[in-house]
């Protein structure tokens, strides 16, 4: 059996950790949450504990607190909830992940995460802040490189329409389309301070707000000649409007649909789906987990850009774990910038 190795002081017994109590009907309110201290698991054989610094609050978090079949489980009620987080490991059972190393992992929610060290991911401070490595180098940008560059099979001259540009997904793919040769790239927001941040920062060659006017108009006058790649974010009439937009063969790649996820009720579908056969385009719906295999190249040219300052992105981070459901219920209202974080002390 392996020795365990902590970081000198004994490893903590008790940790606060967030649970679902109850399951919204539209959008979730703080009642619906609980923060419970509960007992930190000892460590069996091959397995390490975590104290968590970060860990991210993500709008397919809000599919999951409902008890339907998806591509992930539903959370359960009166458990501990999960997701995306970094941490140091402060004790260990595995030589692979020693005591004093930065880990990325899914054991998010909570002051304390135990878990197999194979489901622990090393991640390398000296490339980035580990923060990062749940944001732009971590699933939010995989999400953007993959389902810009494999799934919508970006070419350079196309021009490029983002939803949600000023998120953590799309701020990311709105400048891979830019370093990759787009012939233009526009993006929506939800505010005039957003819309400045994409043009003045990100380098977008337009964007608007969508709280404007009509989308559909206001996309038609960003992009007067069309546009060949759609990476959504939103779905509704973001989504109808691209379909106006789409030139012959484009493509729109379905990432998320954040205008649907608080609905009671089926919203209605694009009413313009004709478009689709006139104009010959395609609708690629992705989840990133399916391109994995691409995470290697990824950090690779990524981390190459932000080191560069061809990549830039922006954190909102919200300092407390109790403070974190408002930090989620404020990322569906789109209170962030770039991606939000909640900050756990490092």
């Amino acid at each position: 059996m392996s020795v365990l190795l902590t970081t000198g002081s004994l490893p903590p017994t008790t940790g606060r950790e967030w649970h679902l109590v109850a399951r919204p009907y539209g959008r979730p309110a703080p009642e619906d949450f609980a923060l419970r201290e509960a007992p930190v698991p000892e460590l069996g054989e091959g397995q390490i504990l975590v104290r968590n610094t970060y860990f991210s609050v993500d709008p397919y978090m809000r599919l999951r607190m409902n008890e339907v079949a998806s591509y992930l489980p539903p959370f359960a009620l009166g458990r501990p909830m999960d997701g995306g987080a970094v941490g140091e490991v402060i004790a260990s059972r595995d030589g692979s992940r020693p005591v004093g190393g930065h880990v990325l992992h899914f054991t998010g929610w909570r002051e304390y995460g135990v878990m197999d060290a194979k489901d622990a991911t090393p991640v390398d401070p000296s490339l980035a802040p580990v923060s990062a490595y749940l944001g732009v180098l971590g699933t939010t940008g995989l999400s953007a490189y993959a389902g810009l560059l494999e799934v919508g099979a970006l070419k350079e001259g196309d021009a490029v329409f983002v939803s949600g540009a000023a998120g953590a997904v799309g701020s990311v793919a709105g400048q891979i389309a830019r370093i990759k040769g787009a012939s233009r790239v526009v993006g929506s927001a939800g505010s005039d301070e957003k819309v400045r941040l994409l043009v003045e920062e990100y380098g977008f060659d337009a964007a608007f707000n969508y709280k404007n006017g009509e989308v559909a108009r206001l996309l038609r006058e960003a992009a007067p000649d069309g546009i060949d790649l759609y990476f959504d974010n939103v779905g509704g009439d973001h989504l109808e409007a691209a379909l106006d937009s789409l030139n012959m063969y484009g493509r729109a790649v379905i990432c998320g649909l954040i205008s649907q996820y608080n609905a009671t009720e089926p919203g209605p579908g694009p009413r313009n789906l004709e478009e689709m056969m006139f104009k010959r385009l395609r609708l690629l719906g992705m989840m990133t987990y399916d391109h994995a295999d691409l995470r290697p190249q990824f950090i690779e040219e990524v981390s190459g850009w932000l080191r560069s300052g061809e990549l830039t992105y922006h954190e909102t981070t919200v300092t407390g774990i109790e403070n974190g459901v408002e930090a989620f219920l404020g990322m569906l209202r789109g209170d962030n910038t770039g991606k939000m974080l909640v900050s756990l002390g490092e």
